[in-house]
Order: structure tokens, then sequence, then C-alpha cells
């Protein structure tokens, strides 16, 4: 197993979307279930967090200061110094059956944010962008992950969770467009099957253009170059991946959130680091993440 140390050692109920702020050289991380934004300062060991009022999920950072944070009841900004929630946009679906779930800036300064179905109903994705939000794409999804771009802005990657499956577009930045669809990788479908090796959840690019996935019950992390090829898998000591992120003044640090929410109790057994976030040293840095732009 690679060298895989805790980053920080309380468990996360549902801990998803890991963002490295590089303008403050601190890690921003969200507990779903938890409904808490955390912080960590790797270098200090300093750790914050706030309480919000529904579920967050997304995360982005904020152009002129603080994060986006896209809860179930809608978008908001919070002012990390202060504290203070101020409304953005409400949610553009009926809450009771459905929330946003994972998120990513684009190139080009907008916060594109997917949903998550669940009572039945697809989920839509969404766009904010200039402080108006709208959808993107029609509802035709389950469980909206794997939002990443290629390092020239080119190309989109984006997973229905439900679908096992990784898909790239062409992406154009100067109109937020994404076309071509095409199947980047599918995975097992069959959760019982011999060779099912969990089901790709959150996403991140390097700067060399692969894409590094985390495989929600497959302990594990995988990583495909631009092309579709697997160039590595990291073997992890906890079952539920949820997202990555690179981090670090290098950003050679891959953050690696997970959850322990509704997890069997003999998993947790197995694996007595369930729900903590991880990190671990790789040789090539990923990309500073690009603000929302206002």
């Amino acid at each position: 197993m690679d060298d895989i140390r805790v980053a920080f050692d309380q468990p996360m109920q549902v801990g998803e979307c890991p963002l490295w702020h590089h303008g403050e050289s601190r890690l921003y991380w969200v507990d779903i279930d938890g409904r808490a934004v955390h912080r960590l300062d790797p270098a200090s060991g300093a750790h914050m967090s706030w309480k919000m009022d529904s579920e967050p999920s997304a995360l982005a950072i904020h152009e002129r200061g603080g994060l986006v944070v896209a809860l179930r009841a809608g978008l908001v900004h919070l002012d990390s110094v202060s504290g203070a929630v101020t409304p953005i946009a409400p949610a553009p679906y009926e809450t009771a059956k459905m929330r946003f779930n994972d998120g990513r800036v684009d190139p080009a300064g907008r916060f594109w944010i997917g949903g998550r179905d669940e009572q039945g109903e697809a989920a839509a994705m969404y766009v904010l962008e200039r402080g108006r939000l709208r959808q993107q794409w029609p509802g035709t999804m389950k469980n909206s992950n794997g939002l990443g771009f290629s390092p020239d802005g080119r190309h989109m990657y984006h997973t229905d969770t439900a679908t096992h499956r990784i898909d790239r577009y062409d992406f154009d930045p100067a109109t937020g467009i994404a076309s071509n669809k095409q199947v980047f990788h599918q995975f097992a479908t069959n959760k019982g099957a011999p060779d099912y090796g969990g089901r790709p959840d959150g996403a991140a690019v390097d700067s060399e253009g692969n894409y590094w996935c985390a495989m929600f019950e497959g302990a594990r992390v995988l990583c495909f170059a631009p092309g579709g090829k697997l160039l590595r898998e990291v073997k992890l000591p906890l079952r539920c991946p949820t997202m990555i992120a690179f981090g670090g003044g290098d950003l050679k640090t891959l953050y690696i959130t997970s959850a322990s929410h509704h997890r069997p109790a003999e998993e947790r057994a197995q694996y007595p680091l369930t729900g903590r976030l991880l990190a671990l040293r790789v040789d090539v840095p990923g990309k500073a993440e690009p603000a929302y732009l206002p």
C-alpha cells in the first residue's frame, strides 16, 4: 500500500468535496450529513468548521473571498473570516426530493453543480454564472459526480455514479457548452460480481491531464491517462472514498475524503479509518482550482 497518512482524524459522516485554497494554503471540505464545512491548515494542524442549515455538498473558491457553498436549500456565500452566510440563489428543485451534489468551477469561472435524486426523480446539472443560476442539462441522472476539466480546458469529465460510468465531453470554455459525449470508462455494474471494484465517485484532474477517481465501495483510487489507459491504482485503508483533491504548496499532496454514515459494523471493524481524511504524496502535481467569478 502507498504511504498513506491520516490528515484529519475525526470521522466524517459523508466527507466530500475537498478543495485546496491555494491563496490560503488550506484545505476545505464538507461533511454532507454532518451539515458542516471544514477547514484544515496542514502546516499548523489548526482546524475550523462551520455548521450549515442544510446539507452542504460542494464548494468553490469565491473570487472576492470566502467560498460558494452548495446546500440542499440553495447556493450561499460563506465568509470564512466572520462566518457569515449570505444567500446567492435558492435551490431550483423540490428540496424534499433531491439536493445538490458534486461541483467544480470551470476555467472561465462558472460553478457547475449536479444534483442527486433521492425519491425517483431525475436530477439535472446546473451552472452558476455571474450570480445567476441556470439549468444546463435536463434531469437525466441519479447521482452527479466526477466533474473535472482538462488542463487546456478543452475536455470535461463527468459521471452519474448510478451508471458506474465515466463520460468525457468536448468543452468550450468561452461558451460553457459540453458536447460530443463519449464513454471514458465503464465499470462493472453488478455489485455482487467478482470483478466489482466500487463505483466512480468524486474526481480530480492533474497537471498532465490524468483523471483521478475515488471508487466508492472499492477501497481504492484510480488514475487514468487522458486516452483512458489505467495508469495507477492506490489501495486505501477504508472502503468508501468519496472525492480527491490536489493540495500543498507544490500540489503534490492527494487528499481523499471518505464516508462512514450507514456503513455496516463489520466494514467499520475491517476499516477502522472509515470516514477519515487521508493524504498521500504523488509525483505529478495537480492544478490550482479556478475561483468562481461573481
